[in-house]
């Protein structure tokens, strides 16, 4: 009975993690050297992480000591596969970065980011900040090694309308419709500055990940366990 009882204390949690950890992650950046289109140099990352009928996104300006607010992230653009709804941003958030006209900066609370969440099409999405929050909140990079933005030009050193900015990332919690840990993501582009078509696609990055059918691996490992420790039972 003491075995029977340790085969299902260690048996059920493993299965239990095996569901749990089934989910699909995604990595795209702009490829190396990518600018945008007035020929300033751009470097965006994006994790897009599915699950059962939820999509968290999460965005990164890389981008260190930029010069010009048409540099900043201020919209993404992705594809799933299968059929999936329009859905609706359930949650995002971002710290506000003041800039001042010296290129020091105030770091602010961390606020909800105000961008759009839209489907131009079936099966394509977007998160946009122009047009809602815009000009403000556009993602900036990280200041330069002094702990100032050195390089910063008047778009945004002390440019009051483009001021708060979300500091280095944002994250993005959409509840869709039909998405699975199955799902995959794809046709990837970033936007940049505060005019709309900005337009710089990301590729696949290193670190994504497509996971097995029913998380085989981890369900596996469950498994296998399970199969040990009923061998170890005592036959009556």
């Amino acid at each position: 009975m003491i075995f029977r009882a340790r085969l299902i204390n260690i048996g059920i949690p493993l299965l239990g993690l095996a569901m749990a950890a089934h989910a699909g992650t995604f990595t795209f950046e702009t490829a190396a050297g990518a600018t945008e289109s007035g020929g300033n140099a751009v470097d965006a990352k994006a994790i897009v992480t599915t699950g059962a009928g939820t999509v968290t996104v999460q965005l990164f300006n890389l981008l260190v000591n930029p010069t010009t607010v048409a540099q900043n992230i201020s919209d993404f653009d992705f594809a799933l596969s299968g059929t999936t709804s329009l859905g609706s941003l359930a949650s995002s958030s971002g710290q506000d970065i003041t800039v001042a006209s010296n290129g020091t900066f105030t770091l602010g609370s961390t606020v909800a980011t105000g961008w759009a969440f839209t489907s131009p099409t079936a099966g394509s999405y977007l998160l946009n900040v122009l047009g809602a929050a815009g000009p403000t909140h556009t993602i900036l990079g990280a200041p330069g090694a002094g702990g100032t933005y050195s390089n910063a030009g008047g778009s945004i050193a002390g440019n009051d309308p483009h001021n708060p900015f979300l500091n280095q990332s944002a994250t993005f919690t959409l509840n869709i419709t039909g998405v699975t840990a199955n799902t995959t993501v794809s046709s990837t582009v970033f936007s940049f500055g505060t005019a709309a078509g900005d337009n710089v696609p990301g590729g696949s990055g290193p670190n994504s990940t497509v996971p097995e059918p029913v998380s085989l691996s981890l369900v596996g490992s469950g498994l296998l366990a399970l199969g040990l420790l009923r061998k170890r039972l005592p036959r009556k």
